[in-house]
């Protein structure tokens, strides 16, 4: 499988970018995030995601980063949401605002995105957040805080950070030190984490 491209970008349509490395050109269908780093001509590098399958053969879609590659594989691992939906969702909204929706279920906003219906968003949120409710679950955090120092309130934030990778320990921390720093609102809290995550 190819993970990884680091290479010049040839050139690029509104669907994909050819990227050249090594002598090859590779097709990489790509996120509005991945697409905004890359310059005709220009050297670029992507995280990517190869999908098989009889109908199409060798698909390659493209990330800026790990963390949007793995929320990419959160999104195609709920059922009805095939790799072209979640280029389109990632495409649509960046990982945090595509975190916060899920941690508050706004199925408004996730419907928003073109081509994804309310049912679908429905079961992303519910997909999503009982995978990530199902992670490290334990009771004690990093610095030996009860896990029950996170009020209600935060517990959306976590959730959200859980969602895109990070432990339990780490999402806490994160989401106490935003909220140290001023940071207010689910979306604000979890912006301010990932900066310094």
């Amino acid at each position: 499988m190819i993970g990884y491209l680091k290479g010049k970008v040839l050139y690029s349509t509104a669907d994909y970018a050819l990227i050249e490395t090594g002598g090859v050109g590779y097709e990489v269908y790509c996120s509005a995030s991945a697409f905004s780093k890359m310059t005709d001509g220009a050297q670029c590098e992507v995280y990517t995601y190869m999908q098989i399958s009889e109908a199409n053969g060798a698909v390659l879609y493209g990330f800026s980063s790990i963390e949007e590659k793995n929320m990419f594989l959160k999104l195609i691992s709920v059922s009805g949401v095939g790799p072209k939906m979640g280029i389109a969702v990632l495409s649509a909204m960046d990982i945090s605002a595509l975190a916060a929706a899920i941690a508050t279920q706004d199925v408004k906003r996730l419907s928003s995105v073109k081509g994804l219906g309310k049912k679908t968003a429905e079961r992303i949120i519910l997909e999503l957040r009982e995978k990530v409710g199902a992670m490290g679950q334990s009771t004690t955090v990093a610095d030996g805080l009860p896990a029950a120092a996170v009020t209600d309130g935060d517990e959306d934030a976590v959730v959200a950070l859980m969602s895109l990778g990070f432990t339990r320990a780490e999402s806490v921390k994160a989401v106490a030190a935003a909220k140290a720093a001023g940071a207010t609102g689910v979306e604000q809290i979890i912006m301010s984490a990932l900066k310094n995550m």
